[in-house]
């Protein structure tokens, strides 16, 4: 039986580099919300030696998560899933960063682990932005909120990144409080999944030469004079390091956020 690796948001950037460090046996499946993008993403794979396949999924809704997981199936036995999708604060506005980032991990670890054995991984992309929330800014027990009332966790959310004052600083504070959430819920899903024995985990990216990185660029302040090299990250780095996390062979990396982003994070702590 073929072995399966799904990445969602594998179209570009960290999540099509990752594909590509992936062992050749696997057989790679990339979702994302524009099949066009998606059939040039599957031809750089199998360009670089892997059998992959396209299909679309919008994360933010259950059903489409739902019916991506069961494509997968059919396919042959999932082993990793890298839930790289998301939006930043430059592509959209609270309610949908919230709902896709936030949501959309919750949708994807419970749709997927449905379909996965034992000795499988599912890594949740979080971002170093998830480090720059001050302490009291953040309650669990609100997070908790989306696996029973979702909309009264996007309500919070919303009410909570509505402290900001501009519109872009309002967005910026939802992606942090959403990616913030991803920390908190991959850890809660390790806990959950390995009793069954599936590994999961979180990575959280400080600011990436992709077409979303270039699109925060100007308003990320000094997030990358606060690097150890000054630079951006490549999202060849990313995707080796993501393909790395997922091998099998690290197989007691679990409940833990790797942090990605060039030192920026600890580093201006000194």
């Amino acid at each position: 039986m073929s072995e399966i690796c799904v990445i969602t948001g594998g179209g570009s950037g960290m999540g099509l580099a990752a594909a590509k460090y992936m062992p050749k046996d696997k057989v790679i499946v990339v979702s994302g919300r524009t099949m066009s993008k998606l059939e040039r993403a599957v031809a750089e794979i199998e360009a670089s030696g892997h059998k992959a396949y396209a299909h679309t999924c919008d994360t933010s809704d259950r059903n489409s998560v739902r019916e991506l997981a069961e494509f997968c199936a059919g396919l042959g036995k999932i082993t990793n899933v890298i839930n790289a999708a998301g939006l930043s604060p430059a592509m959209a506005k609270q309610e949908q960063l919230i709902r896709v980032n936030a949501l959309g991990t919750v949708y994807v670890n419970q749709e997927f682990s449905k379909k996965m054995e034992a000795g499988s991984v599912i890594l949740d992309v979080s971002s170093n932005s998830a480090y720059l929330l001050p302490k009291f800014l953040i309650n669990e027990k609100q997070y908790k909120l989306a696996l029973k009332d979702e909309d009264k966790f996007v309500q919070k959310m919303i009410k909570k990144s509505n402290l900001a004052k501009t519109d872009y600083n309002k967005a910026g504070f939802a992606y942090a409080l959403s990616k913030n959430f991803v920390l908190w819920y991959a850890r809660y899903s390790a806990k959950e999944y390995g009793k069954r024995g599936i590994r999961v985990l979180s990575l959280s990216p400080g600011l990436i030469a992709t077409d979303m990185g270039n699109l925060e660029s100007d308003n990320a302040g000094d997030m990358v004079s606060q690097t150890a090299e000054k630079r951006m990250g490549k999202p060849e780095e990313l995707g080796y390091a993501i393909a790395t996390a997922v091998d099998e062979r690290n197989g007691y990396l679990a409940g833990v956020d790797i942090l990605c982003d060039g030192g920026a994070t600890t580093l201006k702590k000194l």
